[in-house]
């Protein structure tokens, strides 16, 4: 077996999350900025080691303000915490079905999640290069890594839904 190394293709690639905003509609925000350092053991991603940063500093909701109130204390207080990171523990496979497991780390507190998967077959781009897809769909509670800021309303309810739903799309280059 020989070990295989592969990087994120950033232009067809998107961190992105979505949290519903004031009980009804979503707010989706991504990262600009991140990295991994992948290796399997030959293209098997059953042995996958993946470690993942994003630069809390470069997240993107499309509204400056909202922008630099997450970076905040109240939220992901980027000034202490500039990185977000994943290493990933295990990935098993359960038919066409992916589980990746692994260590979540947001504004000091690091935390174990599984999240649901799917990786495509690998594939060639017209110049010869070797690809594959994954996308993660899952959803964390944010309240475990302390971002616990809200604010209630007149009507009932609260201002920022507890669930951040994820929405991950790579697309991975074979070095």
């Amino acid at each position: 077996m020989s070990t295989t190394k592969w990087s994120i293709d950033p232009t067809h690639s998107e961190i992105g999350f979505k949290v519903k905003h004031m009980m009804f509609t979503n707010v989706s925000g991504k990262f600009v900025n991140y990295d991994a350092t992948i290796t399997t053991e030959d293209d098997n991603f059953e042995s996958a080691n993946i470690e993942f940063t994003a630069d809390i500093n470069s997240i993107s909701t499309n509204n400056t303000d909202r922008d630099n109130h997450l970076k905040s204390g109240d939220f992901f207080d980027a000034e202490n915490y500039p990185k977000l990171t994943f290493k990933l523990t295990s990935l098993t496979k359960n038919g066409d079905d992916y589980k990746l497991t692994g260590d979540l780390t947001l504004k000091g507190v690091t935390k174990s999640v599984t999240l649901p998967a799917e990786i495509s077959g690998l594939m060639k781009d017209p110049w010869g290069n070797t690809k594959v897809g994954i996308n993660i769909d899952g959803k964390i509670n944010r309240k475990d890594w302390g971002l616990n800021y809200n604010a209630a309303l007149e009507a009932g309810g609260v201002l920022i839904s507890e669930d951040v739903r994820l929405n991950i799309e790579l697309q991975l280059v074979k070095q």
